[in-house]
């Protein structure tokens, strides 16, 4: 171990800091029973699933599909968080052949599916991890969006790979955020780099993934601010993270994963917005999807911004973060069986 990595205790406060695994923490170990991922994704986006097909139903089994049913369906989709562009390409595809002369509850939530997947089937990619070492993930987002969490449970993930994972807690304004961060280290058995609150997290990025490269750690995931209302100061600092870890690999940072809280629901297109100018953001990853009727919104993003997405995350448990998969989705936000 780097001598300078210190277990713990006050020693974190004030520079590094190797919070391991401790086995009074791994609360989140599966118990007996625990659902399939599949159950977890169909609970986690009943919320929005119902909100679409209860409306759809009902339109559907109480008239005609006529041209005022089309438009009244494509409201309801644009109500949902799908956009524009989408609930136009449903709306169509339920207005031409067979379905002129009506159409099942049912019938109409394959549509939705389908039409759905469609849309994300092309940005549905993995984060695929390179063989170069470290590989650097620096993982933004608007604070309180799930990054830290995130960062724990995909640690976790990789670490299970058999991977030798690192974390940086680079969000160093928020005091909370650092010791989150170390508890994760802790339960995850991963080295936490740490300083005390309000130091320069340009100059942590830089130490971390020195010592990333010293202990050849395979995978480097480095926290960070987010401050969206001050667009500026957010900025400068991104862009001298990203500056100074070149210092250290000029092809660093190898992937910037945003992560977006589904339940702000348009909200979510503007960070992506920003944060893709700010930061140049490779892929992305969406949770709180199970506290949210507004799950549509991914569908929105895909279509708009065309960015990978990674990930997605429908609880709190430390595997209630999965890569995302578009028909799993499709279909469970039309309320279908698998």
């Amino acid at each position: 171990m780097d001598p300078r990595v210190k277990p713990g205790g006050d020693d974190c406060k004030l520079g590094w800091c190797c919070d391991m695994n401790d086995s009074t923490q791994t609360s989140d170990t599966e118990p007996a029973g625990r659902q399939s991922w599949w159950q977890r994704l169909t609970g986690g986006l009943k919320r929005t699933s119902a909100s679409i097909g209860t409306a759809l139903s009902d339109l559907v089994s109480k008239r005609k599909l006529d041209a005022a049913a089309i438009e009244e369906i494509e409201d309801v989709l644009i109500r949902a968080d799908l956009g524009l562009a989408a609930a136009g390409r449903i709306a169509e595809a339920l207005s031409e052949g067979r379905y002129a002369e009506g159409i099942s509850p049912d019938e109409i939530k394959a549509v939705l599916a389908a039409e759905v997947e469609k849309t994300l089937a092309p940005v549905a990619k993995p984060l695929v991890v390179e063989a170069r070492k470290p590989f650097v993930i620096l993982v933004v987002g608007v604070n309180g969006s799930g990054k830290t969490t995130t960062i724990g449970k995909l640690g976790q993930k990789f670490r299970a790979e058999g991977r030798k994972v690192m974390l940086a807690a680079g969000d160093t304004f928020r005091a909370a955020a650092i010791d989150q961060l170390k508890i994760w280290g802790g339960r995850i058995g991963a080295p936490v780099i740490a300083r005390a609150p309000g130091s320069d997290s340009a100059s942590l990025a830089f130490e971390a993934i020195t010592a990333a490269q010293e202990q050849g750690a395979d995978v480097l995931l480095i926290d960070t601010a987010g401050r969206l209302q001050n667009k500026a100061v957010l900025m400068d600092e991104l862009e001298k993270i990203v500056r100074v870890m070149k210092k250290v690999d000029a092809n660093a940072p190898h992937a910037v994963l945003l992560v977006l809280d589904a339940t702000v629901g348009q909200n979510a297109l503007s960070q992506v917005e920003v944060f893709h100018k700010i930061a140049g953001v490779t892929g992305l990853a969406m949770t709180k999807l199970d506290g949210t009727a507004r799950g549509g919104i991914l569908v929105a993003i895909a279509e708009k911004f065309a960015l990978p997405i990674h990930f997605i995350g429908v609880g709190e448990g430390i595997d209630d973060l999965a890569p995302f998969a578009a028909k799993d989705f499709a279909r469970a936000i039309a309320g279908l069986d698998p």
